[in-house]
């Protein structure tokens, strides 16, 4: 037998790599920062400024750059940019993984760095209020016709002018204390005064006394330009980043009920709407940005109603109940309670089970123009199929249900591969395919979701990004969507999706495919509708049909399958042992699947706790349960069906059908 620990860790040293000298290494990490690094760098433990190569730095004897390196052990520390906000720790790569004591000695070592440069930070935040204070103090009242506010077209608000006739404005902490000043030139050239703390600070132009919305802000300009419009208090949060602080502080002054309203710059990079929805999520506040590239300001001058656009007429948006319930709307079907029109439907199963065929019978009929499914009527229309994988199977089972079912031309498309659709370039694929076909689809199915999934169908963050895509082509071509997904492995996952509860709760009708086991056929159950009574389960099978003219390279007729309605199978009570079995599985499942040997094994205190936690078992009826003992239950009667054995501090499954099949359901799991 192999000597195993060689794979797992032993006490071999592991082979190194050829890397660069740190110094280089380090570099090279504030150069894809957007930093230009110094031109020689220390590893001393202690904090090293240089000018950084950003706007403004270097002038004066200004060093915004920073770094803090470390020579002991693995190289590493932190480094970055006081004038632009940019901060990353660092670690050499040194051709090898890191041992646990190096791990260990890593995270001291950048606690300590971290230390270094808030204490150097206080110094200096502290040294440039002051210095702020006497500048302030010292500028004069600007006038309307400087030139960064005449080409802007706003008034000064109480901005003040420098003697060397730059214009300068206030940052404010939370607590209303002058922090720092932002110098503005004639052609708008904007700089911090150097070392101020900015992070969180805040201007407000107008006064909160009346209620009504408070807008928030990126730049001074724009929040000038907004108060004007309006006459509505607005807040300089002087960047993007700062969006989210400065909305916690407004939320936190004025309450939860005040109306605050962030006025998002329209930048092709995205960010401010990405603070924007950031601010949003975490404190409440709406969202407003304009329909053009360009900030609130931009779109006034273009000679557009700013007023109209931040404080649209909202007259009709609340009607009586009376009035709202006077005139019906039906819902309107592709395929009657079960495919909505203008809905986003889920259908999800095991790999393997069915789901696919089941979603293509729905859609070939809907685009073949076949009026009935499993007795429920079915509304012709067009079909977009966005296919992921499977393309050669796919093929065979469209050409095997046009067989079958004798059907003429579909009106119906499908992709060649897969797009990440939640991220901007893989969307932007998919829509203009779209919108180049000679009619706009009723249909469009996902086939499956994490083969159109950028990210982690677990993250809620991810799952919303997707469900973002998805309203978005739902909006633009007013068709439904289809999610094809997957299920869990074990027993209990089995109906509902794999992955984050926001997929559930955003659709608009869920479907589980629940494949054929022994004598029963498979069935499609309905686990949610939002707008109409549940659909009762329907049962189908899959039928070969042979493809006419297709024949593989042995001269055989091919054949794909085809689904086809079933009866209810009669009911069946579970066993007893079944039942036992079923939770024993589940409970390995939920305790991290663990063998021995390839076999299914569970300790007896993850059985406890999952008994407790999942079933509800009290402390002393979890230990009656799990005794070998105790005739009648469960342990028991599995020790001596001879299912499973007690193996060390748990439990061994023995039985060789169950271990081969709880094993091969935990794989495809893992994959």
């Amino acid at each position: 037998m192999a000597d195993i620990t060689k794979l797992i860790g032993g006490s071999a040293k592991p082979l190194e790599r050829r890397t660069d000298p740190p110094e280089a290494q380090l570099a090279d990490a504030m150069k894809a920062a957007g930093i230009q690094p110094p031109g020689g760098i220390v590893f001393d433990g202690k904090l090293h400024r240089f000018a950084s190569g950003g706007k403004g730095s270097g002038k004066g004897g200004d060093k915004p750059g920073w770094y803090v390196a470390f020579p002991d052990g693995v190289p590493a520390g932190r480094f970055g940019c006081w004038r632009s906000g940019i901060e990353q720790a660092w670690r050499a790569d040194i051709g090898r993984k890191m041992t646990a004591a190096e791990e260990m000695a890593h995270a001291r070592r950048m606690a300590e760095a971290m230390r270094i440069r808030d204490e150097q930070a206080k110094r200096k935040q502290e040294t440039a209020a002051a210095t702020v204070a006497a500048i302030w103090q010292e500028a004069a009242a600007a006038s309307p016709d400087h030139p960064y506010l005449a080409r802007k077209g706003i008034g000064a608000h109480g901005a003040r002018v420098t003697g060397d006739g730059r214009l300068v404005v206030p940052l404010y902490d939370v607590a209303g204390h002058l922090s720092s000043i932002q110098y503005i030139d004639h052609d708008g050239g904007k700089l911090y005064h150097p070392g101020a703390k900015t992070g969180g600070a805040m201007w407000l132009i107008g006064t909160c006394d009346d209620p009504g919305p408070v807008y928030i802000a990126e730049g001074f300009a724009t929040a000038a330009t907004i108060f004007e419009a309006t006459g509505r208090p607005c807040v300089a949060a002087y960047s993007a980043s700062n969006l989210v602080p400065v909305a916690g502080a407004m939320r936190e002054k004025l309450g939860a009920a005040a109306d605050l309203v962030i006025v998002a710059d329209h930048d092709q990079s995205g960010v401010g709407k990405k603070y924007a929805d950031q601010a949003s999520a975490k404190h409440g506040t709406r969202v407003i940005i304009p329909p053009e590239p360009g900030d609130a300001n931009d779109y006034r001058a273009a000679g557009h109603d700013l007023a109209g656009l931040l404080a649209p007429a909202q007259s009709d948006w609340l009607v009586p109940a009376d009035e709202f319930s006077e005139q019906p709307t039906p819902i309107a079907w592709l395929v009657k309670r079960w495919v909505q029109q203008q809905a986003l439907v889920m259908v999800h199963g095991p790999s393997g089970g069915g789901k696919t065929f089941v979603v293509l019978d729905w859609c070939l009929r809907i685009a073949s123009g076949i009026d009935e499914w499993q007795g429920q009527r079915v509304r012709p229309g067009k079909v977009v199929y966005l296919a992921g994988e499977g393309h050669h199977g796919l093929r065979g089972r469209i050409a095997a249900w046009k067989t079958r079912h004798k059907a003429g031309p579909l009106s119906m498309w499908l992709s060649r591969g897969g797009v990440d659709l939640n991220a901007p370039e893989g969307y932007a694929v998919a829509a203009e395919q779209v919108r180049a076909l000679p009619d706009r689809p009723d249909v469009i199915v996902v086939d499956t979701l994490h083969r159109f999934l950028r990210g982690d169908e677990n993250s809620a963050q991810d799952a919303k990004t997707m469900l973002d895509a998805c309203n978005a082509l739902m909006d633009e071509f007013g068709c439904t969507v289809i999610l094809v997904h997957h299920t869990g492995v074990n027993e209990e996952a089995q109906h509902r999706a794999r992955g984050s509860s926001a997929w559930r709760g955003a659709l608009d009708i869920e479907v589980s495919v629940v494949p054929a086991k022994g004598d029963a056929p498979m069935q499609i159950v309905q686990r949610k509708s939002k707008d109409a009574e549940m659909a009762e389960p329907v049962y189908v099978d899959l039928e070969s049909v042979k493809i006419p003219g297709w024949l593989d390279e042995d001269g055989e007729p091919v054949t794909s399958a085809v689904v086809i309605g079933a009866s209810a199978p009669p009911e069946r009570k579970e066993s007893k042992a079944e039942r036992h079995r079923r939770t024993f599985e589940a409970a390995w499942f939920a305790s991290g699947a663990e063998d021995q040997d390839g076999r299914p094994f569970i300790s007896r205190s993850a059985m406890m706790d999952y008994l407790q936690s999942h079933l509800g078992l009290s402390e002393a009826s979890a230990r009656t349960y799990c005794k070998p003992s105790a005739a009648g239950k469960p342990i028991c009667e599995l020790i001596n069906a001879e299912t499973i054995r007690a193996d060390s501090y748990g439990w061994l499954v023995i039985d060789d059908t169950q271990a081969s099949a709880m094993m091969l359901r935990r794989k495809a799991a893992d994959g």
